[in-house]
């Protein structure tokens, strides 16, 4: 599982932009400024075909590794705070009427450092700055006792909802795995229904960007420790290259592209660049190009993408971004959306963490969702890790027009194609095996899984050919920059790649003019094959969604 750092007020990124390039320079948390250019020039990628790992489990040494290093860095750029949320900073809503004077009297009565910061953009919330090693839940519980607050919390972090496929990875230019995952969800036939396939209507993924553009980023790489404590050499000034995913973004339709926007590098200039791989990947099954007898298809390939970066990679840090995917940049990601032409968000991200401590991001989702905003949220991956409530997801149960999607595998997919879904029915063999399970679950679809099926199980999708970009991964005396100009198709697992299957359904559904959320909500439900214990239930939801039974139900015809 993927993944987060305070922006102080002081930290502001100065953002310059001249005939294509655009420098970035942030001052802060680190001794040294970090600086990235992103120059307005690049080649295409190379297509270097599929790439598939060796050890074929989630568990393997290099998942663990990205993980432990992800953490190591993330501290270091935190001061080695706790990393349960981002510190010095607290999220606060007033109540309307409470005037300045009494808002500065609330905090300082919390906190005898706090400081209400300039608001962000696309917020209806303010960022109050404490003193970093002061207790953020304990200031957040004092603010949330005073009559002038609507609500506070810790400004949590968020992450990306998959279970990585990682290296070592192997080639082969002949080596085609199957889209297992499309015809259990009669997309076919719902493609014949509508072959517009959601043309008219825009797409937000709130991930780690996308891979759109072709540029030359030009970094100044700093030394790092991993999570053993071992120092990783400064690389000083790198250039490195970047493409776009040519399947995902075709080059002679820039206008698939629709009002991008970075939360991470905070400033309208920055493009959303992914430097993570999982928002291209999610955006893929989503609209990957289809139809051209080139690599996978795409669920509702004709739609418009807006990509909202809102998660922060490992190369985010390094490079000096100002801010980390949390709860604060993600609840400004959906307001933008919502604001900026979005009829359908995709959040394959989610935590885990305390009971109702994300009322800024339940107050975007109903805020989206009340201007006509449908939204999938992954359910979480943490079935065999204590199964805890995952509080984004738990918040769409609570919100008609918006679902949390869990994940179902291969197994059911039977000889014939047709479904199938074998044990009990407490204990199904198609609920995979990571996806988390409660009351909050109330859909599932295909997020794929390695037991019992090895690399054959997985999603599979365009994205980076992590040989190239995880060059953290290797031995210090090894470690280069990375390159992003390597596009390869990769398999994930996880509810994160389930999630974009609702998603893309969902746009279908809003192309046949279902504009309503809660109605595209009901249809989804009401047509979905029911899996496990009759009715719903807490592994699948409602059952398994199933493109052509929705379009269908809507009574329409083939």
């Amino acid at each position: 599982m993927g993944p987060s750092r305070a922006r102080f007020l002081s930290l502001v990124p100065i953002a310059l932009a001249l005939a294509g390039l655009t420098v970035f320079v942030v001052h802060g948390q680190s001794s040294v400024d970090q600086r990235l250019i992103v120059l307005g020039n690049g080649l295409p990628a190379v297509d270097a075909g599929v790439t598939f790992e060796e050890t074929h489990s989630p568990s393997a040494a290099e998942a663990i590794r990205r993980i432990a290093i992800r953490t190591a860095v993330q501290q270091q750029r935190m001061n080695d705070a706790p990393l349960g949320y981002v510190p010095g900073r607290v999220i606060v809503k007033f109540r309307d009427g409470a005037g300045a004077a009494d808002r500065l009297d609330a905090v300082r009565s919390a906190s005898s450092t706090a400081a209400i910061a300039e608001r962000p953009s696309y917020a209806n919330f303010d960022i109050v700055r404490i003193d970093p090693q002061a207790d953020a839940e304990a200031v957040a519980s004092a603010l949330r006792a005073r009559r002038e607050v609507e609500y506070a919390q810790p400004a949590y972090r968020i992450h990306a909802m998959f279970v990585p496929n990682d290296p070592m990875y192997k080639s082969t230019a002949n080596f085609t795995p199957g889209q297992w995952n499309f015809p259990l969800l009669d997309l076919e036939p719902a493609w014949d229904i509508q072959p517009a396939a959601g043309s008219a209507i825009t797409v937000a993924v709130l991930d780690s960007g996308l891979a759109y553009l072709d540029r030359t980023l030009q970094v100044n790489l700093p030394a790092f420790r991993d999570e053993f404590g071992v120092r990783y050499p400064a690389l000083g000034r790198q250039t490195i290259p970047y493409s776009a995913a040519r399947q995902v973004v075709a080059v002679d339709h820039p206008e698939r592209i629709v009002a991008p926007h970075d939360f991470i590098w905070d400033n309208d200039t920055m493009p959303p660049l992914d430097f993570d791989g999982h928002g291209t990947h999610v955006s893929g099954t989503i609209g990957q190009l289809t139809n051209d007898n080139i690599g996978t298809a795409g669920v509702a390939f004709n739609v418009k993408l807006m990509p909202v970066k809102v998660i922060d990679s490992i190369w985010d840090d390094l490079f000096g971004a100002p801010n980390m995917g949390d709860d604060a940049t993600v609840a400004r990601g959906i307001r933008y959306a919502a604001d900026n032409g979005a009829k359908v968000i995709n959040m394959s991200i989610g935590r885990t963490g305390p009971p109702d401590t994300a009322p800024a991001i339940e107050d975007a989702i109903r805020y989206a969702v009340g201007k006509g905003v449908f939204i999938a949220i992954a359910a979480g991956n943490d079935f065999e890790d204590g199964n805890p409530k995952e509080i984004v997801a738990e918040i769409a149960s609570r919100v008609q027009g918006a679902v949390s999607v869990a994940a179902i595998d291969r197994h059911a997919v039977g000889q014939t194609g047709a479904l199938r879904c074998q044990g009990t029915p407490s204990s199904p063999d198609c609920h995979a095996y990571y996806s988390s399970s409660g009351t909050w679950v109330e859909i599932a679809a295909p997020g794929g899984s390695e037991r019992g099926f090895d690399r054959d199980g997985f999603v599979w999708q365009q994205t980076f050919d992590f040989r190239q970009t995880d060059t953290f991964l290797l031995p210090p005396n090894q470690f280069r920059a990375p390159r992003f100009d390597i596009i390869q198709y990769v398999g994930y697992i996880g509810t994160s790649m389930a999630t974009p299957h609702v998603t893309g359904i969902a746009a279908m559904l809003m192309q046949q003019g279902i504009t309503d959320p809660a109605a595209v909500e009901a249809a989804i439900e009401k047509f979905a094959i029911d899996m496990g214990k009759p009715g719903r239930d807490d592994l699948f939801g409602f059952g398994m969604i199933d493109a052509r039974n929705a379009l269908r139900g809507l009574g329409l015809a083939r």
